[in-house]
């Protein structure tokens, strides 16, 4: 039987998000611990900025689903307090296809999470730790996402956490075109904020990274200027918008680096959008005079402007997800299961 247990941006905040982040290197060694559960058969894990998901197959759901809840809590010292979702059967799979649709992300109809999904998925079939189930459960969710995205109009507008924080970032500043705004970080999630930020006309942009080739290719596409990763703080007089994103396992940005630049300013306020999880900034940044800081989690307040301008395409993807269930063959009702009337979520 299929179950699903995690948490999400949606009730949980980003301080707990980060510490139960899953860097990429550390899948397979977490992956093969679940499956040393003795109640655990096949498991994917799904570790976002927004998510941190465990899908697993298992003749013993509610026992699985308690064992992998002690080992989370034992793994990443949770506290009791600290309620993780779970769903089994045909709310697993609805859940991973809602997700995979992106009609659960902070940013509805988001483009991220189908490749997130697609590459968590990899790195679980590399390790050996898919089998019958989860194969079948993960590619039909391939298959729902690009049917929910190809006839509805899920995608339209904003479709990413990177243009999201490039909006909050005009709706705080201004006209970007008279702005100057620096990337920290070269990864997938900068390119789209460097993207938008281009769009929309940024004047200058100033890409760091502790990987200076990335930060050069990334600048070269944007028409920016690279800089070293040492070199960054140096630069914080000269712009209006810090976007932050790396992958580093702790803050990067601190008090200390900031105000030494806060003079040359002469009141000019600085904005800082960090969408890293862990979080790339120290929270004391906010207390500077004259700073502005914005975590992942501020981006809910225009994501659900968003979510509310689409209310009649989420029922349109939701009724799409439920023909796929009706007539998944991962879920033929026992001769002995009188199932119930499909509960379909909220609209989100």
């Amino acid at each position: 039987m299929l179950l699903c247990l995690g948490l999400s941006y949606a009730h949980t905040p980003v301080e707990v998000r980060e510490r139960v982040a899953l860097p990429a290197k550390d899948l397979p060694t977490a992956l093969h611990a679940l499956l040393e559960l003795p109640d655990v058969d096949e498991a994917v894990i799904v570790s976002t900025c927004n998510r941190m998901e465990i899908y697993a197959a298992s003749p013993s759901p509610a026992a699985a689903t308690a064992q992998i809840d002690a080992w989370l809590r034992l793994r990443f010292s949770l506290s009791p307090d600290i309620a993780f979702f779970h769903h089994h059967r045909e709310e697993a799979a609805r859940h991973l296809f809602s997700v995979a649709s992106g009609l659960d992300s902070m940013v509805l109809g988001e483009t991220e999470i189908f490749g997130q999904i697609k590459d968590a998925y990899a790195t679980a079939h590399a390790a050996a730790t898919t089998s019958r189930h989860l194969n079948k459960l993960f590619q039909e969710s391939f298959r729902i996402g690009k049917a929910v995205r190809n006839n509805t109009q899920i995608q339209r507008g904003s479709t990413s956490v990177g243009s999201v924080a490039v909006e909050l970032a005009e709706k705080i500043f201004g006209d970007l075109r008279d702005s100057h705004v620096m990337l920290l970080g070269a990864g997938d999630m900068s390119r789209r904020c460097a993207q938008s930020l281009q769009s929309r006309g940024a004047k200058g942009i100033i890409v760091s990274n502790r990987s200076h080739q990335r930060a050069l290719e990334l600048a070269q596409e944007m028409n920016g200027r690279a800089i070293s990763f040492e070199d960054w703080p140096a630069h914080t007089a000269h712009v209006d918008v810090i976007i932050s994103s790396t992958a580093a396992p702790h803050t990067v940005i601190h008090p200390e680096q900031v105000l030494p630049s806060l003079r040359r300013r002469r009141g000019r306020p600085l904005f800082i959008i960090d969408i890293a999880v862990p979080r790339d900034v120290d929270p004391r940044v906010h207390d500077i005079e004259g700073v502005y800081l914005y975590d992942i989690d501020a981006l809910e307040a225009l994501a659900s402007e968003t979510r509310q301008r689409r209310q009649d395409e989420i029922i349109r993807c939701l009724a799409i997800i439920d023909d796929h269930l009706k007539a998944s063959p991962l879920f033929r009702p026992h001769p002995f299961h009188h199932p119930t009337r499909p509960h379909l979520p909220d609209p989100i």
